[in-house]
């Protein structure tokens, strides 16, 4: 059994959605980051740097194992489950390739743009604006590579659950954009039981 700790940010639902998707039993551990349950002690001695999400695998590699970083979770939980990773070489690449695309670029310009607006004491109407155009530009590549695919790399891979979370509260932008190849793509992942039970977190 998984015991996952995470809240309701991109990076937190990333890890929910995948362990829910993988049928790994898991256990949901709920941290309400406005109350400041990251940095509890108890947390903090499997997180010292106090974010979410964070795993703890007591049948890990060697023994119990001690994961953060959304991403490598998510690639853990390929591994461990023997999916979301294509078998084909070329789609593979492929799939590593969106993976971290949505992880670092579309992930991190998103996160900006939340504490751009949100966060900082004085708003930039200029500065906002620059990481609006720059989001909605990496997202048009995204469309553009779901163009008859029903997931970006043709089946489930880690890349879809990777992106998805990160994006699923920028539907407004995307419906704006005119994406229709990205919101045919975020009905289909909405729709998978797995997927909302991961956005819910739900256990």
């Amino acid at each position: 059994m998984i015991d996952l700790y995470t809240a309701p940010t991109g990076n937190g639902l990333r890890a929910a959605v995948a362990l829910a998707e993988s049928g790994l039993p898991y256990k949901l551990h709920k941290l309400d980051l406005a109350k400041g349950e990251a940095k509890a002690a108890e947390y903090m001695k499997l997180n010292p740097a106090a974010v979410i999400p964070t795993i703890v695998d007591p049948e890990g590699p060697g023994g119990k194992k001690v994961l953060s970083q959304s991403g490598a979770i998510l690639l853990y939980i390929a591994e461990k489950s023997g999916k979301f990773m294509p078998k084909d070489a070329a789609k593979k690449a492929d799939a590593l390739q969106w993976f971290m695309q949505a992880c670092s670029d579309i992930a991190g310009t998103g996160s900006t743009l939340f504490h751009l607006n949100t966060h900082t004491p004085e708003k930039s109407p200029a500065i906002i604006g620059y990481f609006e155009t720059r989001l909605v530009n990496m997202l048009k590549v995204a469309d553009q590579q779901l163009a008859g695919k029903d997931f970006l790399v043709g089946e489930l891979s880690i890349a879809d659950l990777a992106l998805y979370p990160a994006i699923a509260a920028r539907k407004p932008m995307i419906e704006k954009a005119g994406f229709a190849n990205l919101l045919k793509w975020m009905g289909t992942m909405a729709a998978r039981p797995g997927v909302a039970k991961g956005m819910q977190l739900q256990s």
